[in-house]
């Protein structure tokens, strides 16, 4: 399918596509949120979450598919999927030169619709009133961090987009958990949501930070900090411990937000941290800057995109 716009950085191009639903609101349209899905190459994975998104209690958001380069028969499944759908929908998409997933998260700030943006992983689904709760406690200098269930090999190789759609997962905690128990580190508790708000509360009472794959947070924090720092070449923390530093550096609070913000985690094999990330993040935090040199910035002008409108409405300055 043909994109709707096209935008030329690092010697590639990166594509936009926006959905008919999306198309019809006009080119200024604007929502209350806006739901990042990183995503690469996994269609099975893809119809799973999009079952999520399409049974959320609220409609009032706009998707975002951050895609690190699938290849073209995935983009045909995925676009020929949006366009099918009532909810607002654009799929970003950049050729595939590695592992670029920071670089894709900028073009999300960029392009999204929204100020507030929810960041979740293609492996995890989320519960039927997420987008609700990142939506209604949205806020400035803050991130939501919430967390993520993680399910079982079995259940998540049997699990079809109708049973996501008919709630299968909430219907079945019941023995999920007792299940999920057994296995090291799975966080079965992290899969309850729960709306008291004296429990929930209690729930939360440590502080954590941010994860990659369930979080929110508003543009303008993020700009604050140039962004993502795209020096990050392999999975795990440029996406949230470097984030969250930096952030935290420009006063931003983080926020627990477990059994509120509910995600559940598709198993897979657990992905190596690299030791090239954690050396980076040593010298990110030696340098104490907050404002990445190599961030959305330096994206924006290599690229050939004006980027002036997007730093100067919020008054960030720029080198």
């Amino acid at each position: 399918m043909t994109p709707r716009r096209i935008f030329s950085t690092y010697g590639c191009m990166v594509q936009v596509y926006k959905n008919p639903a999306l198309m019809a609101l006009g080119p200024n349209a604007t929502f209350p949120a806006a739901l990042s899905i990183a995503f690469y190459n996994n269609p099975r994975i893809f119809d799973l979450i999009i079952a999520g998104v399409e049974r959320q209690s609220v409609k009032n958001f706009c998707v975002i598919l951050a895609d690190d380069g699938s290849s073209p028969e995935v983009v045909a499944h995925v676009q020929k999927k949006l366009d099918t759908m009532d909810l607002p929908a654009m799929h970003l998409w950049h050729e595939d030169k590695g592992f670029r997933k920071n670089r894709m998260l900028n073009w999300v700030l960029f392009h999204s619709p929204a100020e507030q943006i929810v960041f979740v992983d293609q492996d995890c689904i989320p519960h039927r009133e997420f987008m609700k709760e990142h939506t209604t406690h949205a806020k400035e200098n803050a991130v939501l961090c919430g967390r993520r269930m993680e399910m079982s090999p079995w259940i998540s190789s049997k699990l079809k987009p109708d049973e996501i759609r008919n709630h299968y997962l909430e219907k079945n905690l019941w023995w999920m958990i007792p299940l999920n128990s057994f296995r090291h580190d799975n966080h079965s508790g992290k899969g309850l949501y729960i709306e008291n708000p004296t429990i929930r509360s209690w729930m939360n009472r440590k502080p954590k930070g941010i994860v990659g794959c369930n979080f929110s947070v508003h543009r303008k924090d993020m700009i604050k900090i140039n962004g993502f720092d795209w020096r990050y070449e392999g999975p795990a923390v440029g996406e949230d411990s470097d984030i969250e530093y930096r952030l935290r550096q420009k006063g931003v609070e983080m926020i627990s937000f477990s059994n509120a913000g509910v995600v559940y985690h598709v198993f897979h094999p657990l992905t190596k941290k690299q030791k090239t990330n954690e050396m980076l993040f040593e010298q990110v935090k030696k340098e104490g800057q907050p404002f990445t040199k190599t961030g959305l910035w330096q994206q924006l002008v290599e690229s050939g995109v004006q980027g002036q409108d997007i730093f100067g409405r919020y008054q960030i300055q720029t080198p």
